[in-house]
């Protein structure tokens, strides 16, 4: 079993800063892309950013310049430093991984249960 666990959302004044950070954990064999998604209230989800197992980064054009994903594969971490946070980045952010177990050795795809960002005055 493997679990994504994310934290440090919160409430934050726009023009602010916040650091989101997911750990994977359980019988991880290896892991390709990480990713963060977010969901706004009465909207679907949408990726925010996501890096492969190489580094390579995508960033929706809504968060180009102010969002910067990164990870620490030796502790299977990633984290998403957003800055200059709007009104509009007001969201559940997701971790999202595909994940290779270290049991039956299967990839699979998986999601933590989200953290709140609220970016409001």
């Amino acid at each position: 079993q493997v679990q994504l666990v994310e934290s440090g959302g919160g409430l934050v004044q726009p023009g602010g800063s916040l650091r989101l950070s997911c750990t994977a954990s359980g019988s991880i064999f290896s892991i390709n892309a990480m990713g963060w998604y977010r969901q706004a209230p009465g909207k679907q989800r949408e990726l925010v950013a996501v890096m492969s197992s190489g580094d390579t980064t995508t960033y929706a054009d809504s968060v180009k310049g102010r969002f910067t994903i990164s990870r620490e594969n030796g502790k299977n971490t990633l984290y998403l430093q957003m800055n200059t946070l709007k009104p509009e980045d007001t969201a559940v952010y997701y971790c999202n991984a595909d994940v290779r177990d270290s049991i039956l050795f299967r990839w699979e795809n998986y999601w933590g249960q989200g953290t709140q960002v609220t970016v409001s005055s």
